[in-house]
């Protein structure tokens, strides 16, 4: 007796780079035929958009292609950080030891953390708030106080705009000079010495100059107290500041007021409309300011001097790594320059399409991003050498060091190239295109993290949410444009972003990444999106090294602590120290006081509410539902079933990514709603 064996029907398709094969007893029906989707990577794909369940406009953009997240990304890590705050950080730490520190941060915390941000913000589709209560309830407190940093950043970073705009409007005000070529101004005092190229008539001049007695690390000794017409421009014209915090913030610098709102309402109209909506703003402001820098590198490293500036700048004082403030400056200026733990780069990475190889834009990121922070200390050290030269004094006294170090080289260096009002002007419209480029991104990261938080209430009303929130951060950014406002500066930029605050949310958010959500779980997440497994070192990174290296930084940090200062001589008096350790902890406390929160409020018992609370509650995209089920079935060996692909009336939409669909019935634009979720595969 002979039985008859069904015949079998196959259908292959390609996820993630490996071939599925569908095998059912049954032919598929014509209807079937009709609205199955054949999945194939490689091939050139239409374009889709994904509707919400109102099927009005998309209820979250994506990026136009794929080179708009990666100059996105680009803009959003490379900025002021690497202009404007590397520098500073490297002189005032010593050169060489501030690098050291700043290249073991890079390898084992921040290109993980950077790789490792933006792909869960692109697996989740979330913001920084809600990112890491997805993976730990218990630790939502992480996300709050990454928008609590973000938030103060937001506040002072727009204020280095304002400085800019205000050296902008000044360069046009005494054609065809530039106003911080002179020692005749208003501002200037009777110490300022503008030198010449002729060193004996610099000699000769600098004989006029009276000796003071300076004390410094307890030695006495008599120098001639000079100062340029750049620093006194600086700090006399554009600053106006005063003796310290100690004589209160005096008045209001209305000039710096009107740069502020100026600066304000350039951040507004490049992210009213959404940050997927600026795509191509970005392609701009990623490539022009390397334009500019490359050229003025060409002349620094011209200048006399420039190579004892360079000598100093690779140069290693060993002393310096006993210093508890430099492994702080340099393993958070990694963070800072990379906007690691300021919820930026998962709101960028959520606008991705779900299998978008994030890894590759990952690593080109962190390269240009550690290269633009390497050329511009070529930079700023080549002129510090010149003007050390100049005024015939060391690289160390050359400048009072502080967080407008930036403004003191650049402005010097335009000074000796031919057109310097034309060089002077590119220069400040390359500052203003880096500011403005961070500065959106970052209020855009505050943006999405709180309205992902509350969706229902605030993303119908995104635009207004957003004037209403620029306003506010306008209005408490006016403190800081006043006498005693460069003080509040430093404060903020030490206290509130950077320092104990940001190695504290970068530790928890890695800690519930690594190991309360699992290294080897996350692991398994990138190779769902990007058809390959991260090797051995990520794990390890994410897993050991870097809260390793962050642990051990911030715990050296608290034991060899000392307080923040402005300069080289200036000391804070207690109370404005205690409260920029107030600004720390107002971002600190809500990993703790949540955690509490969270264990006191739950309806179970303490061990339920702990295991609950460290369990994730992820609310995934519906790609990574499919590619959970299909990377659980082929590691089973499980053949999913054909038949059971079909059709609803009315199913939920569908996000559809690059490598999830290849060829569709036509080449037009066509929503994803034909394809049933839960009935796709016969799990």
């Amino acid at each position: 007796m002979t039985t008859s064996k069904d015949p079998t029907y196959i259908q292959t398709f390609d996820f993630a780079g490996k071939n599925i094969t569908l095998e059912d007893t049954e032919a598929m029906s014509d209807d079937e035929q009709e609205n199955f989707i054949e999945f194939k990577a490689g091939d050139k794909l239409p374009e889709i958009k994904v509707m919400d369940d109102s099927g009005d406009d998309p209820a979250r953009g994506e990026w136009g292609n794929k080179l708009d997240f990666l100059f996105s990304c680009i803009s959003v890590s490379v900025g002021l950080g690497n202009v404007w705050r590397f520098p500073y950080l490297c002189y005032k730490n010593g050169g060489g030891a501030f690098l050291i520190v700043y290249f073991i941060a890079m390898t084992f915390c921040g290109i993980p953390i950077f790789f490792q941000e933006v792909a869960m913000g692109q697996y989740l589709g979330s913001g920084g708030m809600t990112l890491v209560s997805q993976l730990c309830p218990m630790l939502k407190g992480v996300g709050i106080a990454t928008m609590v940093v973000v938030f103060f950043l937001d506040i002072y970073y727009c204020v280095i705009i304002a400085w800019t705009f205000f050296y902008l409007f000044s360069t046009f005000s005494t054609l065809p000079d530039l106003p911080w070529d002179t020692c005749d101004g208003w501002w200037n005092t009777d110490d300022c010495f503008r030198p010449t190229d002729n060193m004996t008539a610099n000699d000769i001049l600098l004989s006029k100059y009276e000796m003071h007695n300076v004390t410094k690390k307890g030695i006495t000794s008599l120098v001639r107290k000079t100062t340029t017409p750049v620093e006194e421009f600086w700090d006399h014209r554009v600053l106006q500041k005063n003796g310290g915090l100690e004589y209160g913030l005096g008045t209001v610098q209305w000039e710096l007021v009107g740069c502020l709102l100026i600066a304000w309402v350039c951040v507004y109209l490049i992210i009213a409309k959404g940050l997927h909506s600026s795509g191509k703003i970005v392609w701009f402001t990623a490539l022009f300011p390397y334009f500019v820098m490359f050229i003025l590198l060409f002349r620094a490293l011209t200048l006399e001097g420039a190579i004892d500036g360079l000598a100093y700048y690779v140069h290693v004082d060993w002393s310096k790594l006993l210093d508890g403030t430099t492994w702080i400056d340099g393993a958070t200026q990694i963070f800072f320059a990379y906007s690691v733990g300021m919820g930026a780069l998962p709101a960028l990475g959520s606008y991705n399409k779900f299998h978008h190889d994030c890894f590759k834009d990952a690593i080109i990121t962190c390269i240009v991003n550690t290269l633009t922070c390497l050329l511009a200390g070529v930079l700023v050290f080549s002129i510090l050498g010149y003007m050390a030269h100049i005024q015939e004094t060391t690289i160390h006294e050359v400048v009072n060091s502080g967080p407008g170090l930036v403004f003191l080289t650049y402005p010097d260096l335009v000074l000796s190239l031919p057109g310097s009002v034309v060089w002077a002007t590119i220069f400040f419209v390359m500052l203003l295109v880096l500011g403005v480029d961070s500065e959106f991104c970052n209020v855009e990261a505050l943006v999405t993290g709180i309205v992902d938080n509350w969706p229902d209430q605030l993303l119908k009303h995104r635009r207004k949410f957003t004037v209403c929130l620029c306003a506010f951060l306008f209005c408490l950014g006016i403190p800081l444009v006043t006498n005693g406002g460069i003080f509040m500066f430093q404060l903020m930029d030490f206290y509130s972003c950077s320092g104990m605050a940001l190695l504290w949310v970068c530790f928890f958010q890695t800690v519930a990444i690594g190991w309360v959500f699992g290294a080897q779980r996350f692991c398994d997440c990138v190779e769902q999106m990007t058809g390959h497994k991260p090797n051995l070192f990520w794990y390890l990174c994410w897993k050991y090294f870097a809260p390793m290296v962050m642990f051990t930084v911030f715990v050296f940090y608290i034991l060899s602590y000392t307080a923040v200062t402005y300069g080289n001589d200036y000391k804070y008096p207690k109370w404005a120290e205690y409260m920029g350790l107030c600004m720390s902890f107002s971002s600190m406390i809500w990993v703790p006081g949540y955690a509490i929160y969270y264990l006191a409020t739950q309806p179970g018992t303490l061990m339920q509410n702990l295991r609950t609370g460290m369990s994730p509650n992820m609310n995934m995209r519906k790609e990574a539902n499919i590619a959970i089920k299909l990377q659980q079935n082929l590691r089973e060996g499980f053949t999913p079933n054909i038949k059971r692909m079909q059709t609803l009336a009315k199913p939920p939409p569908l996000h559809v990514s690059e490598s999830g669909v290849g060829l569709l019935r036509d080449n037009s634009e066509y929503e994803m709603g034909n394809l049933r979720r839960d009935d796709s595969f016969n799990i």
